[in-house]
């Protein structure tokens, strides 16, 4: 299969990447990182996540952030919403593109969200229809798709049952996340071999975390597999709460370098992409993950 000449990016930064920092950061910083964000390219930012502050207190600014963006025309401004409580909080500040999240690990959906994979399906459906009503589009995650931390191997079947029912519920895209970074390129291309007999390629969307260091490989077998949607993280930043020792999302700045080499289109400014990684991990006091960003830094 060749290589699509076009991958959109998901920059999830502001939320996933953020979400897992123990110290604060301001609404202001925030505002200017997805401000960054627009300003270097990126055609989807996910911004926050309506989600109880008790849970998730670096998020409990949400609404406020979106209220203070400066949102450009032709980007999709999205949320997490985990529960109809929070798609109306969405609603109310202005949120046109939602996602919901599942697991593809039953231990991982019990210790995540406190309930079986079936009765977080069922969960969703007051907020899928409630979105339909709204005329906003919701996005589904599926987790631990290569691995979970407490039950080892997943099945890619398991995985595509799961990414089958959300389709089902009305999510436009899926994006399956390797969330404890565990996977690699051979394991990705019998994945999406798998799960894309239930889900049409060009609805499936990756997202790689780079734990053991494979994710810009993971990226690259998935495009031989047809898949043309990534989520990233600018500077690296994020992991996932419930799994320890599982470092940050994929440099964006690294997936633009690697798409930039293939001469695929991105719509994405590096340098100015660069910059906002510099930017943030600067209010966060340490450099950025991004090797590109790093290297580039050296350079200069």
């Amino acid at each position: 299969m060749s290589l699509p000449s076009h991958v959109r990016l998901v920059e999830v930064g502001p939320r996933d990447g953020l979400q897992n920092e123990k110290q604060p950061i301001g609404v202001a910083d925030k505002v200017r990182l997805v401000d960054d964000l627009s300003a270097a390219g990126l055609g989807y930012i996910e911004v926050g996540s309506f989600v109880s502050p008790k849970w998730v207190p670096q998020m409990a600014g949400s609404a406020e952030v979106f209220a203070g963006i400066d949102r450009r025309s032709g980007v999709t401004y999205a949320a997490l919403t985990p529960n109809l409580q929070g798609l109306e909080a969405a609603l109310a500040a202005g949120v046109r593109e939602v996602a919901v999240f599942a697991a593809a690990s039953e231990a991982f959906s019990q210790r995540n969200i406190n309930c079986s994979i079936a009765e977080s399906l069922k969960r969703f459906e007051p907020v899928m229809d409630a979105a339909q009503r709204h005329g906003v589009r919701v996005r589904g995650y599926v987790s631990c798709v290569l691995g979970c931390p407490y039950d080892g191997a997943v099945s890619a079947r398991q995985v595509a049952v799961v990414c089958r029912e959300l389709q089902a519920m009305g999510c436009y895209e899926v994006s399956l996340g390797d969330t404890i970074g565990v996977g690699t390129a051979g394991a990705v291309r019998n994945l999406f071999e798998v799960v894309g007999r239930e889900v049409p390629r060009e609805r499936l969307a990756g997202h790689f975390h780079d734990t053991y260091g494979q994710a810009l490989a993971n990226i690259y077998a998935s495009l031989l597999e047809g898949i043309a949607v990534f989520d990233a993280s600018v500077a690296g930043l994020g992991g996932c709460p419930y799994a320890r020792g599982a470092t940050g999302n994929v440099a964006s700045e690294d997936v633009v370098y690697l798409l930039q080499g293939l001469g695929i289109e991105t719509g994405v400014n590096l340098p100015g992409l660069i910059e906002a990684g510099q930017r943030i991990s600067r209010v966060l006091g340490r450099e950025s993950a991004s090797r590109v960003a790093r290297a580039r830094s050296a350079r200069e």
